[in-house]
């Protein structure tokens, strides 16, 4: 098998191409910037430009399976111009490929497991959202979603099996949510953002580069929730993060006004409530090595305390 990936050098992308590598699965990468094409015998870069339709057909050669990433963040303020380009960049990139796939006549592209988002999932505090929720999102991040998740099942007409995995928020401290949540805790102001009382449905990132394999190599199709098995209100993530950062928390809750003042309607992504499940792709067997999410907290930072601890005994005994 080969796994064609786009965004592999995004936080995710680079998780997942961790893990087929150690199963000795080569990948082929798509890449914007020809600086960053590398050439290996199980890592092999190929360029594109999704805005334009270009790509390097020679990146389906002998590929099975294709892991598409691609999209701007939606981490930034919603501009006109960025809400345009959140939007553009992921439609664009599903496009490209599946016009790519044409040209060549890719027969042996087996199936397509395409990012997607909770997003599309109303805000509620009491709603528990599985995969046959007809209710959508209204507003900017479901419309998003919704469009994607479509574009991603025109892949069907080319004989290819389709999944879709909505991801929720991703744990890693080297990029995404989790360091930016970290930053006001370490700094002794953390505080629960708005009521608190919203639900946050959270992965650890080696469970969800797992779950992405684990859909390509038992060819599974549809729809899948990539969130852990216990979803945490922003409180308790708040707690956790303080306990295992050996912090206290002593500032009252960040009023909502004052989120929504800042960040505007981007605000949404910290108060909006979304609890989904992650029973269908466990029936489907697969298992989260981190269900909880002071386990995954705890994992996440060990290394921090392990190289905070030699460095202060090393400290001591220079003092002594």
């Amino acid at each position: 098998m080969k796994v064609l990936i786009t965004g592999a050098t995004g936080l995710v992308g680079q998780a997942i191409v961790k893990v087929l590598h150690s199963k000795g699965i080569p990948v082929n990468y798509l890449t914007t910037s020809r600086d960053k094409i590398s050439s290996s015998e199980d890592f092999q870069g190929f360029y594109w430009n999704p805005s334009k339709g270009e790509i390097d057909l020679a990146c389906f050669d002998q590929v099975q399976a294709i892991i598409n990433l691609a999209g701007t963040s939606i981490a930034k303020r919603w501009t006109p111009k960025h809400k345009k380009r959140v939007l553009s960049s992921r439609m664009d990139s599903l496009r490209t490929l599946r016009k790519g796939l044409e040209q060549v006549g890719a027969s042996e592209v087996e199936c397509l497991v395409s990012a997607s988002a909770i997003g599309i999932y109303p805000d509620s505090l009491s709603k528990f959202y599985d995969e046959h929720e007809t209710a959508l999102a209204n507003g900017f991040l479901g419309n998003v979603v919704q469009k994607w998740e479509a574009e991603a099942d025109t892949f069907k007409s080319l004989g290819a099996v389709v999944s879709k995995v909505r991801i929720g928020v991703v744990l890693s401290t080297e990029g995404g949510a989790l360091p930016k949540m970290a930053i006001p805790v370490k700094n002794f102001v953390g505080a629960p953002l708005g009521s608190g009382d919203q639900w946050q449905s959270w992965v650890h990132i080696e469970d969800l580069a797992q779950l992405f394999i684990f859909i390509v190599e038992n060819n599974l199709k549809g729809t899948f929730n990539a969130v852990a098995p216990n979803p945490v209100t922003n409180i308790k993530m708040t707690k956790e993060l303080a306990r295992v950062l050996d912090r206290p928390l002593w500032l009252p809750h960040v009023p909502k006004l004052v989120l929504k003042m800042a960040l505007g309607k981007m605000s949404q992504l910290l108060l909006d409530s979304q609890r989904v499940s992650s029973k269908k792709i466990e029936k489907a067997g697969f298992a989260f090595q981190y269900c909880n999410i002071c386990t995954a907290l705890e994992n996440l930072y060990s290394t921090e305390k392990e190289i905070a601890v030699p460095a202060a005994e090393t400290a001591e005994k220079e003092i002594v």
